[in-house]
């Protein structure tokens, strides 16, 4: 008889894409999302279009603010949440039901289901992260052209803040996939991935140097650099860079995904 044939990693691809979809929670939760993002950046355009007439002479020629309300704070801080939480739900159900253990019997390269799952919430989460940001852009847009106070797609500002918005979601998923890995407990897990996601940087809310240096390290306040409508420099943000915030966006990713297929090896399930 002829030993099993290993599962490619193709397999293990369309598994996870099976076990992530077939939870009840998540077209809810990808729904709810969607809705809320371009909810607040509407909000936030009618808000400035209401209030277009009472600005002074400078703001209404330069409207520095429309740029900020396709990307309005709410919204993605909520967007932000359900990426790390979703991300954590990914691994610690199955940790929770014990499917883990079958997961592994099955398939024994333990780090190639960790990648599996993280290229399945990378996919999932990048395409949110796409229809919210150019969902968000053209609805706040759309409100702030009937005061000829929208700024253009192609700048480059305006395509750096889309892009960081897209990418935002991914980002927080698989730190929060990270956590799930490193924790494994549901609550501490999805506590964890908000603290640090949303809580810790209001720690580092402060003009000292190297307070502020702390902040620039955190995803938050990365996002909020790159989403700053262009032509304000670094002295602006304490320093922090375009470049630095980029940076950040990557090193947070790749380093729970990192410790989550080194950690993997080393746990029993």
């Amino acid at each position: 008889m002829n030993a099993t044939a290993p599962a490619r990693f193709t397999d293990l691809l369309a598994a996870e894409w099976i076990k992530i979809r077939s939870l009840r929670s998540t077209p809810w939760i990808l729904g709810i999302v969607v809705a809320t993002v371009l909810a607040s950046a509407a909000f936030a355009a009618y808000g400035d279009y209401r209030d277009f007439p009472n600005y002074s002479a400078v703001d209404q020629r330069e409207h520095v603010w429309a740029l900020g309300d396709a990307f309005p704070a709410g919204g993605y801080l909520t967007l932000m949440l359900a990426a790390g939480s979703v991300g954590a739900i990914v691994v610690v159900s199955e940790y929770s039901s014990g499917l883990i253990r079958t997961t592994m019997a099955a398939v024994p390269a333990r780090r190639q289901v960790v990648l599996a799952k993280a290229v399945v919430t990378t996919a999932l989460w990048t395409a949110v992260g796409l229809v919210c940001a150019f969902g968000s852009f053209a609805v706040s847009q759309g409100i702030l052209s009937a005061r000829d106070a929208a700024v253009p797609l192609l700048d480059t500002g305006s395509l750096r803040a889309v892009a960081a918005s897209a990418l935002l979601a991914p980002v927080c998923a698989l730190i929060g996939l990270g956590f799930g890995v490193l924790v494994r407990h549901s609550a501490s897990t999805m506590v964890g991935t908000a603290f640090v996601l949303l809580m810790l940087p209001t720690f580092f809310n402060s003009r000292r140097p190297w307070v502020e240096r702390i902040d620039h390290l955190m995803v938050q306040s990365a996002w909020q650099r790159l989403v700053t409508l262009y032509g304000w420099g670094p002295e602006a943000y304490g320093g922090a860079t375009t470049a630095g915030a980029w940076a950040v966006f990557a090193t947070w990713p790749l380093v729970a995904v990192a410790l989550a297929l080194v950690v993997v090896r080393r746990r029993d399930v």
